[in-house]
């Protein structure tokens, strides 16, 4: 089989016909460029959601859930233990929110090699005094320095610095719907009251907005020694513990061994929002159905015009046949006029596509619930442009393959006696 003879019968063919083979490789360039753009503007759309929430959320969060106890009295008697028991009302019983030997459980947690950090946190309940309305809401005690090493606290402070919670005392960072309630900004004073019905001044030393407004009107940020006085505990006193591992697929497994070690709840990053990952799956599904859609489109438009063309030149194929080129000769001729096709108008699409997502990149996004992002949000993953350019050989290969198939079996006897 001489591949140069090849190649070149190939290349002239594709050069008689050379606006059937551009209409043929603009209508791949076109698909491959949409297939990476729609991919990456999506995808990158998926993280942008996505770090809304996950970039605030720990992969394990150890806690005390207040709950009923599971043990009740009467099934502690030696009366009814043979007896199913049927107790209505359960009420939840009096347990402390705390953490049992939390410097305990930090220190053996920091010592897990799965684990990358930990930040222990108090959550407490309040009122904000707003002239003659008390605003109800959500004071989080944070160690800030893990916070934003651990959880990108840093970011999402729009006004003010996050470390001056820890350098002042008697402060908070403010939501900024919370903020926007009480009209108070940087260097002002608000009233907080406990659920016990201590009233304390705190100085506003930022403003957060994470872009979720329901979330910024009611939550604010405090030193934990700063929580603990509200609460009037002592330095002891921690309700979460928030733990960031290097791999988030063991989330599960590692809360639930947590949970027994330590004997308390445990709740991991997948069951908690797991909403979240599931809407993430669906658009990038989609994504990638629309895509693959586009690059089989251009497969039949390949595949039409290599059937126009067998069809067109057979007398040459008859001629090929007759002067000693096998079967296979004829097909692999067809199929590497696909190839070709494919190959030229896959990469003219990477390069396109990317150049469009760039441009889709630099285009300004401004709002004023997500203060963070400047720009549209886009995914260069190196992984887009591999299944894209594997994809349009792969189409236009079989788009090839039946035709050259059909090529292949002409008799030349036939085509030349009708003639």
């Amino acid at each position: 089989m001489n591949y140069k003879l090849i190649f070149s019968i190939s290349k002239s063919m594709l050069l008689a016909r050379l606006r059937q083979t551009s209409v043929a490789a603009i209508g791949v360039t076109f698909s491959i460029c949409m297939f990476i753009t729609l991919l990456s503007f999506m995808t990158g759309l998926n993280d942008l959601l996505d770090g809304l929430i996950l970039n605030r959320t720990a992969h394990v969060r150890l806690f005390n859930e207040i709950k009923p106890n599971d043990k009740q009295p009467i099934n502690t008697s030696a009366d009814f233990k043979n007896t199913y028991n049927f107790v209505q009302s359960v009420k939840a019983v009096n347990s402390r929110k705390e953490l049992y030997n939390s410097e305990a459980i930090m220190n053996a947690v920091k010592k897990d090699d799965r684990v990358l950090g930990l930040a222990p946190k108090i959550s407490a309940p309040v009122f904000f005094n707003g002239g003659s309305v008390d605003i109800a809401g959500v004071i989080n005690g944070i160690d800030v320095e893990a916070e934003s090493k651990l959880f990108f606290f840093n970011d999402y402070v729009v006004k003010g610095t996050s470390i001056d919670i820890k350098n002042v005392s008697n402060s908070i960072v403010l939501g900024k719907g919370l903020a926007d309630k009480l009209l108070v900004n940087i260097g002002d004073v608000v009233q907080v009251i406990t659920s016990q019905g201590e009233q304390f001044p705190l100085k506003v030393v930022g403003i957060f907005q994470s872009g979720l407004n329901d979330i910024d009107k009611v939550q604010s940020f405090a030193s934990i020694a700063t929580a603990q006085k509200l609460l009037g505990k002592n330095n002891n006193y921690i309700t979460d513990i928030q733990i960031k591992l290097h791999d988030v697929k063991q989330a599960p497994e590692i809360a639930k061994e947590y949970s027994q070690l330590f004997e308390t709840d445990a709740e991991d990053i997948q069951t908690a929002n797991s909403q979240f990952e599931t809407g993430s799956s669906v658009r990038t599904i989609i994504s990638y159905s629309v895509g693959i859609t586009l690059l089989i489109v251009a497969g039949f438009g390949i595949y039409n015009i290599l059937n126009m063309m067998i069809y067109e030149k057979m007398e040459s194929i008859a001629i090929l046949k007759a002067t000693g080129f096998s079967g296979k000769d004829v097909q692999l001729i067809f199929i590497v006029i696909a190839l070709t096709i494919g190959i030229i108008g896959g990469l003219l699409g990477l390069l396109l596509g990317f150049s469009l997502s760039s441009v889709i990149d630099q285009i300004p996004f401004n709002t004023a619930s997500l203060p963070t992002i400047t720009t549209y949000p886009i995914n260069y993953n190196p992984k887009f442009y591999i299944i894209g350019a594997i994809f349009s050989v792969i189409t236009t290969f079989l788009a090839g393959w039946f035709p050259a198939s059909k090529a292949s079996k002409v008799d030349p006897v036939i085509i030349i006696r009708g003639k």
